[in-house]
């Protein structure tokens, strides 16, 4: 039988049927997708393999959850998400408890849109940086979907707290494309000006 030509509904039949060469077409048609989900939950490379292949043993143990109606990709992206999430709360604390009152009112008002200014790989690598409860919550919200509400049942933490998170990840997010602008300006000044500095 050639795996690669079955469709995804055929494809969960054949590993539910405990078929490893179906498990091996299934991991290898969707770990690379969902590897790249799971760098933006991660801190590096390492962590998010460990999401992934996490991800993958607790979705092969429960595929015959999926309904089959559906995007078969969809319900693996949320085992995956789901599970890093789960790792990241038992290893520690996502996010300390702080009040959106106590965020300076600048950034509240902040509606500079630095994510539409950023490549795709500058963005990750921001966002990878970013401390664990900002960059969880940037994902969960920006790239995700999630409302507030859904990501502090999600995180077990109040909205007030999904919020300054996001807040905060935006304002990093911000600095940073500022002074890497500043450096790209200083880089294209004539020689001499910037010797005259």
């Amino acid at each position: 039988m050639n795996l690669s030509s079955l469709d995804e509904t055929q494809l969960v039949g054949q590993c539910i049927k405990g078929i490893a060469r179906a498990q091996k077409e299934l991991y290898d048609r969707f770990s690379p997708r969902m590897f790249s989900l799971c760098l933006r939950y991660a801190s590096d490379a390492d962590q998010a393999q460990d999401f992934l292949q996490d991800g993958f043993i607790k979705a092969f143990n429960n595929l015959g959850q999926w309904s089959g109606s559906g995007s078969f990709e969809g319900w693996l992206r949320r085992v995956i998400v789901n599970t890093a999430l789960s790792i990241l709360r038992k290893n520690r604390p996502l996010i300390a408890a702080e009040d959106i009152s106590d965020m300076p009112m600048a950034l509240q008002d902040n509606a500079v849109d630095v994510i539409s200014t950023m490549s795709a790989d500058e963005l990750m690598a921001h966002v990878q940086a970013l401390p664990d409860g900002y960059r969880i919550v940037f994902n969960l919200y920006v790239v995700e979907g999630y409302n507030h509400k859904e990501i502090a049942e999600k995180l077990g933490i109040t909205e007030s707290t999904s919020k300054t998170q996001l807040l905060r990840a935006r304002a990093a997010l911000q600095k940073k494309l500022k002074k890497k602008r500043n450096e790209n300006l200083q880089d294209r000044r004539p020689v001499g000006a910037r010797a005259a500095r």
